[in-house]
């Protein structure tokens, strides 16, 4: 039991990581995109090794056990693909305009913090060269940009029921390795937070309302956990409870493709928008170097 408290606590933790982008959001003079940048990069980093080096080969560890080396690699493989197209299935489920990786321009957010700033227009911001690509066209309406944050907080919200269950089951097995990717993911989830305070704060101008939202969509992390773990108990546990070690390892092939695309579709591409230079290639070799350091030193 004590292992479950922990990992559901982690998990908590990474979710609530989108408040803290939305606090960001209200108090800080201006966003420091390159500390976004690295930090986004750190967290694909460590996701990228872990998930390469620690989780998928204990997933092989335990299919092998259960079907044999050949086999064993086989289901693996599979899993891991499977996760890929589970995440990716959601990602093709949501708008592309409420994506909650895209990027806001410092004129989109300097008003939060300076209130005699004038409230920009969205549509003039997102006509210009830089970062386009990344920009949320929010317009002027308000019930626009309701609409726009909610559905941004709905969108985070549905990404981080696999992403909960991915660190719950992490850290169920190995808690140091839960707090690395608890803090890989809550790293993560900054950005987020700013993704849903932005539009909502612009839409109602309550901060607190902003804040609840950003908080809301991040709960979504250890619902997800809760709901999956409990599901994964009831119907694979058998009468003892138990996950059986070879549904462990279904599990933990797919814990890894997911986390895998996490890192490569979306937070690679929010490093590359938001900094300059080599700055997420900074963070990613920093992320995989502290991860690999981390697990160095617990085997001694």
């Amino acid at each position: 039991m004590n292992e479950v408290v922990v990992a559901f606590g982690l998990t908590v933790f990474a979710g609530m990581a989108t408040g803290i982008g939305s606090i960001m959001a209200f108090t800080a003079k201006r966003t420091n995109y390159r500390f976004l940048s690295v930090a986004t990069g750190f967290s694909a980093g460590v996701m990228l090794y872990v998930s390469f080096v620690e989780i998928f080969s204990k997933g092989v560890a335990a299919l092998v056990e259960r079907y044999g080396n050949y086999e064993g690699h086989w289901v693996n493989a599979a899993a891991f693909f499977g996760g890929m197209l589970l995440i990716g299935l959601i990602d093709n489920l949501i708008p592309s305009a409420a994506n909650p990786h895209e990027t806001h321009a410092e004129t989109e957010t300097l008003p939060l913090h300076d209130p005699s700033a004038p409230i920009p227009r969205f549509e003039s911001v997102a006509a210009l060269p830089v970062k386009r690509e990344g920009i949320h066209d929010h317009g002027h309406d308000h019930h626009k940009l309701m609409r726009m944050g909610l559905f941004t907080a709905l969108a985070i919200g549905i990404h981080n029921f696999p992403e909960g269950l991915a660190t719950f089951l992490a850290a169920l097995e190995d808690p140091s390795l839960g707090v690395a990717i608890a803090v890989a993911i809550a790293l993560h989830n900054i950005p987020e937070g700013i993704s849903v305070s932005v539009p909502i704060f612009y839409a109602t101008g309550r901060r607190r309302k902003a804040f609840f939202f950003s908080v809301l969509s991040g709960l979504a992390e250890p619902v997800g956990a809760g709901i999956g773990y409990l599901v994964i108990r009831l119907f694979l546990g058998g009468n003892t409870g138990v996950i059986p070690s070879e549904v462990m390892g279904i599990l933990f092939g797919g814990v890894a493709g997911i986390m895998v695309y996490i890192s490569l579709d979306e937070l690679l591409p929010t490093s590359r928008a938001y900094g300059k230079g080599h700055d997420s290639l900074f963070g990613l070799v920093a992320g995989m170097l502290v991860m690999a350091l981390s697990l160095l030193l617990m085997k001694q």
